[in-house]
């Protein structure tokens, strides 16, 4: 197995999760949150979701000077609506890394936008899947706050 194999399998495992979480909320706490700084439960899957579209432009070392994601002014209606909308981004970026030699992967320097930091891309990525894995820890302790039955992630 390829390093971007490896990397790609890890992303598609997380992902599978993530939208079993999403699928176990109830419509009518799609707004719920825990508090009023937090993101509310839809809000956080749009994140993860629309995420994805700016890492490629990054990891692509593309220009986030003027960056607008595909998602502004768009109404959150459903996670079944989110994930048909986001998927066309989704593949694209799991394309981009699919593309990416061992070599790339271990040489190519990433600089994150937001504050500079650099990383190799390889880092770089599995520090991207760890961003939605924390996600999903938070929308597990969501739905527990909620006294919503938790969907089994570990099958």
């Amino acid at each position: 197995m390829t390093q971007s194999e490896l990397i790609l399998l890890n992303f598609t495992e997380i992902r599978r999760r993530s939208i079993k979480l999403w699928n176990g909320l109830p419509e009518k706490y799609y707004h719920w949150k825990p508090d009023g700084k937090a993101m509310s439960a839809s809000e956080m899957i749009r994140h993860v979701l629309e995420a994805d579209y700016g890492w490629n432009i990054i990891i692509n070392q593309g220009d986030m000077t003027n960056y607008k994601t595909p998602w502004i002014n768009r109404p959150f209606t459903s996670v079944t609506d989110e994930l048909e909308f986001a998927e066309p981004y989704r593949n694209t970026f799991l394309k981009s890394i699919r593309q990416f030699s061992d070599r790339e992967l271990n040489e190519t320097e990433i600089v994150h936008p937001g504050n500079g930091d650099k990383k190799i891309l390889a880092k770089y990525l599995l520090r991207i899947a760890y961003h939605e894995s924390v996600h999903a820890g938070q929308f597990l302790s969501y739905l527990r706050a909620m006294h919503i039955d938790r969907p089994e992630i570990w099958d």
